[in-house]
């Protein structure tokens, strides 16, 4: 069986939450005797075009960028061949691009899409959008959600609750391995006391405003890993407001994100907007066991991080809340005991890739029946 899997951007372009999704499905259905091809844009489709982990990166040429819409001519012919070869074409929502693509190649192939997030910020061209945006649904075979509580709070996908199936996202502890006791040392050195840690892209939904504001009613450290466009207007507030508890880290390396992983009390990840759909950097903290804190907006953050559970789920942009959380985690080992422990069983239990490839295989052997 071959699936050929269309999204706007793959690796090495870039690697977000999507191309990881992607990679891991590649990578790991592999093993069930499937080839994977992976059409995205790039502005350098030539030297970008190349094998990856097993399965081949084929690019179009990227001609520009619109509200967050890559555009490409190219991508319409190497759409097409592609999809010639393959048994499955495997969709990764939203992109209105490819919607395009697919309704005017219309190809004689099964269609399975994976619907990462609602559109949430380009409200205006969204109502220009939706008429295509429904025909490709209602075209597809099969929409996967990536939890209910997405599903739930959706106002599109309760549109489609007849053809949907929803397979969480996970991650392979393989791809983590851990940090070596010299690394961790030199971290702990740096972080003597209890801190919380934050990973992530330093995005407008990422609530991190929200946590600069938290920071200022405890004496916790709070360190952060990543880098992004609100970094400057971040750490601006942080100097102005005398935030010495808080500590911006920049892109790290996997080995260094590791070891703080470990040594961290708990992990904070206040978004706050329902463009954080998921959020794999919880999966993350899950896997390697700790207390988490997040807020409540109706999307799998609330699916991977149960309140009173695996931590604690506070009111969106509420950094009293916030700061409330971290410091009831901190000042209790029992409970940070008690939900980092039920944070590992959620790991293993409900976010394994291996899981979410099992799953994708069944979808991938029904289409083909």
């Amino acid at each position: 069986m071959r699936v050929l899997h269309f999204f706007k951007t793959y690796w090495p372009d870039t690697f977000g939450g999507v191309e990881r999704t992607i990679h891991a499905i590649a990578k790991g259905t592999a093993g069930h005797g499937i080839q994977s091809d992976v059409l995205s844009l790039s502005r350098a489709p030539e030297q970008n075009s190349r094998e990856f982990d097993g399965h081949l990166a084929y690019k179009a040429k990227l001609d520009f960028e619109f509200a967050s819409t890559g555009f490409s001519r190219e991508v319409f012919g190497k759409f097409r061949a592609l999809i010639e070869e393959a048994d499955i074409v495997h969709y990764h929502f939203p992109w209105p691009l490819m919607d395009v693509v697919h309704l005017t190649s219309r190809p004689k192939r099964p269609a399975i899409v994976t619907y990462h997030s609602d559109i949430v910020k380009q409200q205006v061209l969204l109502q220009l959008y939706k008429p295509v945006m429904h025909r490709f649904l209602s075209s597809v075979d099969k929409i996967v959600a990536t939890s209910p509580n997405y599903v739930a709070t959706s106002d599109v996908l309760q549109r489609y609750k007849a053809k949907i199936t929803v397979i969480p996202l996970g991650l392979d502890e393989r791809d983590y391995p851990r940090a070596s006791d010299d690394r961790k040392e030199r971290w702990r050195e740096r972080f003597p006391k209890p801190f919380f840690l934050f990973v992530g892209v330093l995005r407008y939904y990422k609530g991190v405003h929200t946590l600069l504001e938290a920071a200022r009613q405890t004496t916790l450290d709070i360190a952060l890993i990543g880098e992004g466009p609100m970094e400057l207007s971040l750490t601006a507030y942080a100097k102005e407001h005398h935030l010495e508890n808080v500590h911006f880290l920049g892109a790290l390396s996997d080995a260094d994100k590791s070891a703080l992983l470990e040594l961290s009390t708990g992990f904070v990840f206040p978004s706050h907007l329902r463009s954080e759909a998921f959020g794999l950097s919880l999966v993350e903290a899950a896997m390697f066991g700790k207390p988490m804190i997040s807020c409540e907006i109706g999307t799998g953050t609330s699916y991977i991080n149960l309140d009173g559970i695996t931590g604690l789920v506070v009111p969106p942009q509420d950094s009293e809340a916030l700061a409330a959380a971290m410091t009831k985690i901190a000042g209790s080992a029992s409970a940070c005991a008690r939900y980092g422990a039920n944070a590992r069983r959620r790991y293993v239990e409900n976010l394994k890739a291996a899981k979410m490839v099992d799953l994708y295989h069944q979808q991938y052997e029904q289409l083909v029946k």
